[in-house]
């Protein structure tokens, strides 16, 4: 479980994120949320191919979404990690409308590191061990 949110972001809703029914659809807000965790990587110093030379891939997600979005919206997404094992962890999402303070989701990925010259799973890297648990 999460201790505490390290990271925040603001994404504004694009009229490309809309589905037919003229709000965010749920694919939409996947991609914002890999958005927000590339900015949180970043943030720190870190990408997702590139964490002290190792990468990063999604073992599984959960989303649950709260309340609606729409065109012009701000998403303030607030990040956390927790939840960590020998080869990974999970990263924590809590996005809200940055103007009505709405909660919009609750989510979680849960991530694992590879060495990507191998394409195996490996341990967590030190850097990301120090900095986020």
């Amino acid at each position: 479980m999460i201790k505490k949110f390290v990271f925040e972001t603001e994404i504004a809703i694009r009229i490309s994120n809309l589905n037919y029914g003229n709000h965010v659809g749920h694919d939409a807000l996947i991609s914002l949320m890999h958005e927000a965790r590339v900015r949180f990587l970043c943030r720190f110093g870190f990408s997702e191919t590139d964490i002290d030379g190792k990468g990063l891939i999604l073992a599984d997600l959960a989303v649950s979404y709260k309340s609606q979005s729409f065109y012009g919206d701000k998403l303030k997404f607030e990040i956390g990690t927790g939840d960590f094992n020998k080869y990974g962890c999970d990263i924590f999402y809590r996005a809200t409308n940055a103007k009505t303070g709405n909660l919009v989701l609750l989510a979680k990925t849960g991530i694992v590191f590879i060495d990507r010259t191998q394409n195996k799973v490996t341990t967590i890297p030190e850097a990301f061990l120090s900095q986020f648990s």
